[in-house]
């Protein structure tokens, strides 16, 4: 229930979001709230499909699910008139979501969220706009650089070291990316003793010294030197230059942020909030 109240602070943080997103030339684009459960099997975490969605048949027998998150509906969107779009596409949506998980704080079964997607640019010129977009949505709303922290990773360098670094086959990569995941929400102990789980016994001792090692590096500069001269690791270098050249100040590179799904195949970012009262992302 949104009371009058309730109504013009959600109206306001709307119009924050379009305001930034119009102003980089993002259009607003809209879809239904009702898809087939088709569209998320194939990309979406077997736990959102199967543990998280409010998904039932209609009078044709279709599995149908409401939309639990945006970015399958604007693939199946674009996909649709791939031929015919004028590209770079810059879309933007406020769509309300649907997932069935316990309700906490700043977590509700029905919640809203920013989709900003640009398809057909290849490069990290993709990646910069995208987080210069997300840092000027905090400055719109009144947070300072020191009040926040944009954290940076590359899926394409926690693939080269799940196979090259650590010699991890596709369960192990698989297990390990879960639980680097998750790193921040267990002690320390805890994700030693579940990382050796993860290692097999030729694997364990050096293993674990490389997982120490990599878990130091705060920069680019301070991760192992069979990793920092990949392809991976330029292209997110290149991206940190053009962010400090755009003065994009609070940014951070974090070896640990993953992201979840198959979708997610290179940069991957989030924005921290640093207020002791709200430690989340």
């Amino acid at each position: 229930d949104f009371y009058p109240e309730d109504k013009r602070l959600q109206n306001y943080i709307f119009s924050i979001w379009a305001t930034v997103c119009q102003s980089y030339g993002y259009e607003e684009y809209t879809a239904p709230v009702l898809e087939p459960i088709e569209l998320y099997a194939s990309k979406t975490s077997d736990e959102i499909v199967n543990e998280q969605t409010y998904s039932f048949s209609d009078r044709g027998g279709r599995t149908i699910v409401m939309r639990p998150e945006m970015t399958p509906s604007v693939s199946r969107m674009v996909a649709a008139r791939r031929q015919e779009l004028p590209y770079p596409l810059r879309w933007y949506s406020i769509p309300d979501c649907w997932r069935y998980e316990r309700p906490q704080r700043g977590r509700n079964r029905q919640f809203w969220q920013l989709n900003a997607d640009i398809f057909g640019v290849p490069t990290v010129d993709a990646d910069l706009e995208m987080i210069s977009m997300a840092d000027a949505m905090m400055k719109a709303f009144g947070a300072k650089s020191d009040m926040y922290q944009i954290k940076v990773n590359s899926r394409k360098l926690i693939n080269l070291i799940m196979t090259s670094y650590l010699e991890l086959d596709d369960m192990q990569s698989k297990q390990m990316i879960r639980l680097f995941d998750k790193k921040d929400k267990l002690e320390p102990t805890d994700f030693v003793s579940q990382a050796s789980a993860i290692l097999n016994d030729e694997q364990k001792v050096a293993g674990l010294d490389k997982l120490k090692v990599l878990l130091k590096a705060k920069t680019l500069a301070e991760l192992p030197e069979e990793i920092t001269d990949t392809q991976a690791v330029k292209e997110i270098q290149i991206l940190f230059s053009l962010l400090a050249d755009h003065q994009i100040e609070s940014v951070r590179f974090d070896i640990t942020l993953m992201r979840g799904f198959d979708y997610y195949t290179d940069i991957v970012f989030e924005v921290f909030d640093l207020h002791p009262d709200n430690n989340r992302a």
